[in-house]
């Protein structure tokens, strides 16, 4: 099939899209040949351009390690959050285990004292109860 069949078969969305057919031809000769496209018509200073495979290749690669290096950077990043994060559960769980200790020791000293009251309330009672014996003894006679 030649260019002008193929501008032909193109000829109402070539008015659709506005390209006139002498643009048509043009874009269809670039197809046939290995030369970059340029969305100005082949005007000189475009930025856009068709890559041939070897470059599309070497692109993605370079896309990829890119890609690869700043995954790399993210997974790093996230390492080392996590490692802080582990550092700072560390430190917080050694802080409450110090505190728990210190509860448990008030706690002891706190039973202590509680069994030396009560065995201070038991030798009182036994006390008063011996000297309401002797009142009630000496009012007896």
């Amino acid at each position: 099939m030649s260019v002008t069949e193929e501008a032909v078969q193109f000829q109402l969305p070539v008015h659709e899209t506005v390209f006139t057919p002498e643009e048509v031809e043009e874009l269809l000769s670039y197809l046939e040949t290995d030369e970059p496209i340029s969305p100005n018509s082949g005007s000189e200073g475009s930025s856009r351009a068709i890559y041939s495979a070897d470059e599309r290749k070497q692109r993605r690669m370079i896309s990829n390690r890119e890609s690869a290096r700043r995954s790399r950077w993210r997974k790093k990043r996230h390492l080392e959050n996590v490692t802080e994060e582990v550092n700072r559960l560390n430190r917080e769980n050694q802080q409450l285990k110090n505190r728990l200790s210190l509860v448990i020791n008030h706690c002891h000293v706190v039973w202590r004292e509680n069994e030396q009251l009560r065995s201070e309330s038991e030798a009182l009672w036994a006390k008063l109860l011996d000297l309401y014996w002797t009142l009630a003894a000496m009012q007896s006679q």
